[in-house]
């Protein structure tokens, strides 16, 4: 058998990249439940000239081969910012990642993660949490419940056995996220739309639908309201100008005003909610690739998307109101809305709301109150440097 090498690859090297990109692809070949992102989005979130994350981050692409074929891939990144928040939150001073992780057996998997440790012990961090690619607001976690079924758009899905490898290099468990999974073909139970009916006679309230056409300002408002909404939250890292620049050029295009919510209290925008069409359902078919013809199926599916489902990726209520009657009264007539929406113009069945830390009691009893189940449990790991 040849032997295993593992080596720092750079973004210069237009080759190495596409062997990065494509290997998932084999790896994940006989999952009938994986979706094959576009390899055209892969490639800018992991090039620094593409992703506003790397304005305030660093990392290291490692691919993993045996007589020059490729058997793994992993990352290795620091984020500063991350570096700047209390450690009581999760991450603080010396906290390194890894991430995008892929390997064929667990030799390799080993190897690929010890490169990374080390490489994070140079940059003189002292911890390491994974996978999270690359930003917290990307991928994070490792899936270990929910194989049995496609993920939801921009949501992770991973080969089953990875977590016993994981776990078997000394990683433990630091956090739980889960998602949840309903049917939104269904009204929701009559005490949350009693509760929705109060609200819309309340004319402090006003629920309304994002302004396509003033995008950058209706993000700026959403983003405004995520950073102070999850402020507190585990695992909480800013989400700044150059961040929000890209994700709006990628996202946009699956921007619908009625999957949109932000609701206002007294004319000032205190919450918000974000829910996706799912993308999945028109990227499994294109294996990655938009050439020849994936891109015209594409945007004919992006023009008036018919879905199975909807994701809620985001939400967010004002730190000022959380724990109140109002917040919770807001997020009920933002999700009935948007629930509305997805079956009426987009023919969705179900819907996911997630991810939503283990420990978040607001979302999860939220979740619990319209009657959605976790349907997917991702894994964030530590381990000591």
């Amino acid at each position: 058998m040849s032997s295993l090498a593992i080596r720092p690859i750079s973004h210069s090297s237009k080759g190495d990249i596409k062997k990065f990109i494509d290997l998932a692809y084999r790896l994940n070949a006989r999952d009938p439940n994986w979706v094959p992102p576009l390899k055209s989005d892969v490639a800018s979130t992991i090039d620094p000239k593409k992703n506003g994350w790397f304005s305030h981050a660093e990392g290291q692409l490692f691919l993993a081969e045996r007589g020059g074929r490729p058997v793994g891939r992993i990352s290795a990144h620091i984020d500063f910012l991350a570096l700047e928040q209390p450690p009581e939150q999760g991450f603080g001073p010396g906290t390194g990642f890894w991430g995008f992780f892929e390997a064929e057996d667990e030799n390799v998997a080993k190897a690929l993660v010890n490169a990374a440790e080390q490489w994070l012990r140079n940059k003189g961090m002292t911890r390491a949490l994974g996978p999270v690619s690359l930003s917290i607001w990307e991928e994070p976690g490792l899936l270990v419940k929910g194989h049995d079924h496609p993920p939801m758009v921009l949501m992770g899905h991973h080969l089953p056995e990875y977590q016993g490898w994981i776990e078997a290099m000394g990683y433990g468990v630091i956090k739980k996220l889960y998602t949840y999974d309903l049917n939104v073909a269904k009204p929701f139970p009559e005490l949350i739309q009693r509760i929705v009916a109060m609200g819309e006679r309340n004319p402090k309230i006003h629920v309304r639908e994002v302004d396509k056409s003033q995008f950058a300002r209706e993000a700026k408002i959403i983003v405004d309201i995520l950073n102070d909404a999850w402020s507190d939250n585990w695992g909480f890292v800013p989400l700044t100008q150059p961040e929000l620049d890209d994700v709006s050029t990628k996202l946009k295009p699956l921007v619908y005003t009625e999957m949109i919510r932000i609701a206002e209290y007294e004319g000032e925008p205190v919450a918000f909610m974000i829910a996706l069409p799912d993308l999945n359902d028109a990227l499994m078919p294109l294996k990655g690739n938009l050439f020849p013809f994936g891109w015209l199926k594409l945007l004919l599916w992006l023009r008036r998307p018919k879905t199975k489902g909807a994701r809620v990726p985001l939400m967010g209520v004002v730190k000022r109101l959380q724990g109140s009657r109002l917040a919770s009264q807001l997020a009920f007539m933002m999700i009935e809305y948007i629930r509305a929406a997805s079956v009426d113009e987009y023919g969705a069945q179900r819907g996911e709301v997630g991810w939503v830390l283990e420990d978040n009691q607001g979302m999860v009893a939220i979740a619990d109150a319209i009657e959605s189940k976790v349907n997917r449990q991702y894994n964030i790991y530590e381990k000591g440097l």
